[in-house]
């Protein structure tokens, strides 16, 4: 890529800058270089409506805008700055690797901003995961405030990074949510500390295979000077930490779901402790939380808690805030989201379980569960889901374009599940699948809307096909009042 042997200090005047893409990134890291000198084009696959409102917005400042082309490298180009979803192997990045012209993500390019305008500039604690990011930076963000620490949760959260680098804002400390396409494209970057979550196969044609996917994803811990926090459940993320070229004194901190080790946190009856940020963590424990302060105390969101507990415990956050921190935090919408509870049937929503592992976790949640699943599959199996779940399962309602992949995973590996296949791929399926669901649940049970899969196939986003199970729950919530 060439970047690592671009100065950290550049003089950006009069420099021929591309950005490739506009979006979240984009167009922050356009404004941000055309304001440094930088003579900026910003190239763009699509033509739309939102793409023509932000190019007109930028050439209102003299950058640059092509929009429809973003195959072709603008000529006299010395930087690429490209948008996180972009894939290696487009043309551009062909045509830049043959000039010579390194190529930046907007992840490396705030990094190499912060502090040019002389404030010193903030820590970076940074969390990536195949799941589980955006709810671990968001509640590390929450123990930090209760800290009293001037933060922000920011990076593939959906908040710029670069503009809380640059901003005029000044911050203690930032929880930077990092994904695979984000990492590949930040060779020098460093944390303070950093967290990979877990590992499992996801993105795989973007990053071509899972060893170039988890070799993207631990490139997190390069340069940690404090912790690199892994996940004990998942050997995988250890193997990174042991990869990781890290600053002398740099510590491997292990979060798990049972009674912590040394330099581990961990659970005992029901407390949230911590035996790595202690002054002899092999004799002593830290109580830092109750699992009834985290919401949803699910298993697979205690490992979120843990896990931002340790990277706010490595930034030297007392055991206090971390409890406050996590009392405070209410999740997001449409991850293990709590809807109604109809005939003592309980409703959730986790539209965002885009993914089998995702999925998994969800699962895992609840006893006694009739399953909404289907949508794009993504390159996905089934198999092991099905056959991690089987025992839960009351019933399944399956909907979307490749609904047929699971139900023959349910069919090998759990025949006795009675299955409802909705042979339709209209939004309004979601009704249909509510009401199916219900004459299939017991009292006690949960329906829980955990598809593993994505949600383009008959809804815009994921955050959509939540709506419409919430809707359609809260519909025969009020035909029964």
């Amino acid at each position: 890529m060439g970047s690592q042997e671009v100065s950290s200090t550049v003089d950006w005047q009069g420099k021929h800058v591309t950005v490739a893409g506009l979006g979240v990134s984009g167009v922050p890291a356009a404004r941000a270089l055309h304001e440094r000198g930088a003579l900026v084009t910003v190239v763009n696959d699509g033509d739309d409506e939102r793409a023509r409102a932000q190019a007109a917005e930028l050439e209102t400042l003299g950058v640059t805008v092509r929009l429809g082309d973003g195959a072709t490298l603008p000529p006299s180009t010395e930087l690429v700055v490209t948008a996180p979803g972009w894939q290696p192997d487009k043309p551009l990045f062909l045509a830049a690797a043959e000039a010579g012209v390194p190529v930046w993500g907007d992840v490396e390019l705030a990094w190499r901003l912060r502090g040019d305008d002389g404030r010193k500039p903030a820590p970076w604690l940074a969390v990536t995961g195949t799941n589980g990011k955006t709810t671990t930076v968001r509640m590390l963000a929450s123990i930090l405030r209760a800290a009293g620490l001037r933060t922000e949760a920011v990076g593939n959260i959906g908040v710029s990074l670069l503009d809380a680098v640059v901003g005029e804002t000044e911050y203690d400390v930032l929880a930077v949510e990092l994904s695979s396409y984000q990492l590949h494209w930040a060779p020098s970057l460093r944390a303070h500390s950093a967290a990979v979550l877990n590992l499992a196969p996801d993105h795989l044609d973007w990053h071509g295979s899972m060893e170039a996917y988890a070799a993207d994803k631990g490139r997190v811990y390069e340069g940690n000077t404090v912790a690199c926090v892994y996940n004990v459940a998942d050997p995988a993320t250890e193997d990174l930490v042991r990869e990781a070229d890290v600053e002398e004194g740099c510590r491997a901190i292990g979060f798990t779901l049972g009674a912590p080790g040394p330099s581990q946190l961990g659970v005992v009856d029901g407390i949230l402790v911590d035996r790595a940020f202690v002054a002899d963590r092999h004799k002593q424990a830290q109580e830092l939380a109750e699992v009834s302060d985290v919401d949803p105390p699910a298993p697979h969101n205690i490992a979120n808690a843990l896990a931002a507990a340790a990277l706010a415990r490595a930034f030297g956050v007392q055991p206090a805030a971390v409890r406050d921190g996590l009392r405070a935090f209410r999740p997001d919408a449409h991850r293990i989201e709590h809807v109604a509870d109809l005939d003592e049937v309980r409703y959730v929503d986790d539209s965002k379980a885009t993914n089998t592992h995702a999925t998994e976790a969800s699962l895992a949640a609840y006893d006694s569960i009739v399953w909404i699943a289907g949508g794009l599959a993504k390159g996905a199996t089934f198999d092991e889901l099905v056959i991690g779940a089987a025992k839960r399962l009351r019933g399944v309602v399956l909907i979307g374009a490749d609904r047929a992949l699971i139900r023959e995973a349910l069919t090998r590996h759990a025949p006795e599940v009675p299955v409802v296949d909705l042979d339709r791929t209209d939004t309004g399926a979601m009704s249909e699948a509510v009401a199916r669901a219900a004459e299939l649940a017991r009292p006690g049970d949960t329906v829980l809307l955990a598809p593993a899969c994505a949600s383009m196939d008959m809804f815009t986003n994921y955050n959509k096909r939540g709506e419409a199970f919430a809707d359609a729950v809260r519909a025969r919530a009020d035909e029964s009042a």
